[in-house]
Formats: C-alpha cells, sequence, structure tokens
C-alpha cells in the first residue's frame, strides 16, 4: 500500500486514504446513509461507521458535511 499525499484545492496535503475509505468517503459524498453505504459495500453499517470515523481522524474533519466538501474536492 502506497502512502502518497493528495492535495486538496487550497489546503495542505491530505494523508492518503485507504481505497475502502475512499470508496466509504465516495458513497457518503453521493448522499448515501451508512446503512445504504454499508450495503452497497456489502460492509455493516458499524464497519462503514469505523472507516468514517478513521477518515475524520486522519483529516481532522468533524462533520459529514466537511467530509463531503473534500470528496468533492478531491474529485471523488
Amino acid at each position: 500500500m502506497s502512502l502518497t499525499l493528495v492535495m486538496a484545492q487550497d489546503q495542505a496535503p491530505v494523508p492518503a486514504l485507504a481505497p475502502r475509505e475512499r470508496e466509504t468517503l465516495r458513497h457518503i459524498a453521493a448522499g448515501c446513509t451508512y446503512l445504504q453505504a454499508a450495503r452497497q459495500m456489502g460492509l455493516s453499517r458499524h464497519t462503514v461507521d469505523a472507516y468514517l470515523r478513521r477518515i475524520r481522524a486522519k483529516l481532522n474533519i468533524g462533520s459529514t458535511a466537511e467530509l463531503t466538501r473534500l470528496a468533492i474536492s478531491l474529485g471523488l
């Protein structure tokens, strides 16, 4: 697994996300609930919640709205 950095527009570099974290972020940014994302990914709602907690911790983001904004700026 590569630990490359991704540049968000007008922001400092953000840590690379694992593929499943990126997929989870894509679903949430598309407007899916945690349960909908979990079903589409073949996971439990709790696993999706864990991925999102990890993403928030890595990126120091507190809300789903901020996560969605970041996903859009990254082209996810």
